[in-house]
């Protein structure tokens, strides 16, 4: 989240809470009602933000510029729409303004056809962070649900395979896929929120799906935490990576297994060459410490790298896809950055 907008946010609460203050009875509750409403939106709306723009940095930012815009605009607020749709049409707003450049959000395999050697001299080739697709934690943008039913979708909706297919779409079209098939909204909210048609949400919805069906690869089935056999697979996998294991690693991935490590445009593709790079160029990580976490509900990875003059530093974030019993795909996020975003530690907990 940037600074700025963070302290624009600030100052819009305080000088409320101020002005507030010297009212008379019960505006000062009504204030700090007000709030409370605008930040019980706050994980669905990043969400739906990381969807639009494939981006945990991005989507934090646009929420809280969203946050902004609403306390700027309370007066105009009218109720004649509810506070939830209001919220969401600040936010797409915002988030078609982000996307105006046209540039999407990509994963390695987006770029090449072919798998690359693995070898040190393939990391040549790099790209800034703000061209990559990024991970976010399940716990900062899934709602809280008791029905295993809309969890499972929810985790399927914020897959890294469907929220890269997203990328593919135009912003109008990524905006009405999602509220209509992730968000389940009814086409005539969807055509009141951005001022269109009903036949012209429909029509883009078809497009979109048409695109989405070319664009979406393999992701692997869904994470179950309370699945034992997919337990029993992450258990062997942290152990093999804590022991540097590779011989035993790659025998829990599927043959055709592909690797990717953003920013490096470079990505791996079978057993052989993902055990060939791990032992080679990618020796350094023996020795790490890892903790589990959810990333895209998938079973992910957090590792902090052995440091030469002692202790542990933060290295990379891993989401890997599941079928059939094997790891079919290792996205290893190298933005140490995300560390922070996502609240975890600068050093392995004990």
């Amino acid at each position: 989240m940037s600074r700025e907008l963070s302290d624009a946010y600030g100052f819009l609460r305080r000088a409320a809470r101020s002005a507030a203050a010297t009212c008379r009875g019960g505006t000062m509750t009504a204030v700090a009602t007000t709030e409370l409403d605008l930040e019980g939106h706050r994980r669905e709306l990043t969400g739906y933000c990381y969807r639009m723009l494939g981006s945990a940095f991005d989507a934090e930012d646009a929420v809280q510029e969203t946050m902004v815009r609403a306390w700027r605009s309370l007066d105009k607020f009218e109720g004649r729409s509810s506070l939830r749709s209001w919220l969401y049409r600040i936010a797409t707003n915002v988030c078609m303004d982000s996307l105006g450049s046209g540039q999407r959000r990509a994963r390695p395999m987006d770029l090449s056809a072919t798998a690359w050697q693995p070898v040190v001299d393939s990391l040549a080739a790099q790209r800034v962070n703000e061209a990559w697709m990024e991970p976010m934690a399940d716990e900062r943008i899934l709602p809280d649900s008791a029905d295993p039913a809309e969890i499972a979708a929810g985790r399927e909706s914020i897959r890294l395979a469907f929220v890269a297919a997203l990328q593919y779409l135009p912003p109008r079209q990524r905006a009405v896929l999602v509220l209509r098939e992730v968000l389940r909204w009814k086409a005539a909210e969807v055509s009141e929120l951005l001022d269109t048609t009903v036949a012209s949400v429909n029509s883009a919805l078809q497009r979109a799906r048409a695109t989405l069906a070319d664009a979406q690869g393999e992701s692997g089935e869904g994470f179950d935490p309370l699945d034992e056999d997919q337990q029993e697979l992450l258990d062997k996998y942290v152990d093999a990576f804590e022991a540097y294991d590779i011989d035993t690693l790659v025998t829990l991935l599927r043959e055709d297994a592909t690797q990717s490590m953003p920013p490096y445009e470079m990505w791996l593709q079978g057993r052989d060459d993902i055990r060939t790079w791990m032992l080679g160029p990618g020796a350094e990580c023996r020795g790490s410490r890892v903790v589990r976490l959810t990333l895209n509900g998938s079973p992910g990875l957090a590792q902090w790298r052995a440091a030469p003059e002692g202790g542990y530093v933060p290295w990379a974030l891993y989401a890997l896809d599941v079928r059939d019993g094997m790891v079919t795909n290792i996205s290893t996020f190298l933005d140490t950055r995300l560390f922070t975003l996502l609240g975890l530690p600068e050093t392995p907990p004990e």
